[in-house]
């Protein structure tokens, strides 16, 4: 995982947003909201323990979080937030886990052990051995049926939000960006010549019609989009 900054934590006056909040003052109803959801995360931090709660935000976490941040979430002091990342990062070391919690681009992020290096980089350049999930399948035939497709719209075929699973197939090597809609701007992929390869497929002409084994609802959609390249 690259060392990423923080972008935009603290803000000029010192305060720290929550991810995805625009600045300025909500109305009475985003307040009240807020208000509720902060009382359950301190209710939640005061019954749980402090540290499973780091945990717990920090698994989710795309970026390293400050540490004032997780005290403003938490409703604890930001020295004490601070105090227990720490004792949390001391025994991970103590265990010898895969992973280490660590203070960087200021903020607080979980990364695998420099140890495990081997074992992660193999996973890495070879995840392809790694069996696809259902997800994934579905995901890469509706681009391959489809291409060049964006992401809204092989979600509004699978009726599930598909981004993270699009992620995973362009590690994968088994798409890629190609442009971007000239309406919408939207990024554009399309398959791989790994994809071909892995199928073999000579190219995309050599798809096995889909017909028979779809919905009504997704039939003609899929195999038009199929047969226009042929």
């Amino acid at each position: 995982m690259d060392d990423v900054p923080a972008a935009g934590w603290p803000g000029p006056d010192g305060q720290v947003p929550l991810p995805g909040v625009p600045e300025g003052a909500p109305d009475a109803g985003a307040a009240e909201a807020g208000a509720a959801d902060a009382g359950a995360a301190a209710e939640v931090a005061q019954a749980l323990g402090l540290r499973p709660c780091l945990e717990a935000i920090l698994l989710v976490a795309d970026e390293p979080v400050p540490e004032n941040l997780l005290a403003q979430i938490l409703e604890r002091p930001t020295a004490e937030v601070r105090a227990a990342l720490q004792e949390l990062a001391d025994s991970y070391a103590a265990q010898q886990r895969g992973f280490d919690l660590r203070e960087v681009a200021g903020g607080w992020r979980y990364y695998t052990r420099e140890d495990f290096a081997p074992v992660v980089e193999r996973f890495v350049s070879d995840g392809q051995e790694v069996r696809l999930t259902q997800a994934a399948l579905e995901t890469l035939a509706v681009v391959a049926y489809r291409q060049p497709v964006s992401r809204a719209r092989v979600s509004a075929v699978r009726g599930v939000n598909c981004d993270g699973v699009m992620r995973t197939l362009v590690l994968r090597g088994l798409i890629e960006e190609a442009g971007s809609d000239a309406e919408t701007g939207a990024t554009l992929f399309q398959t791989t010549s790994y994809f071909l390869e892995r199928l073999g497929l000579a190219g995309l002409t050599d798809l096995p019609d889909l017909a028979p084994f779809l919905p009504d609802h997704l039939d003609d959609e899929l195999d038009h989009g199929h047969e226009s390249r042929r």
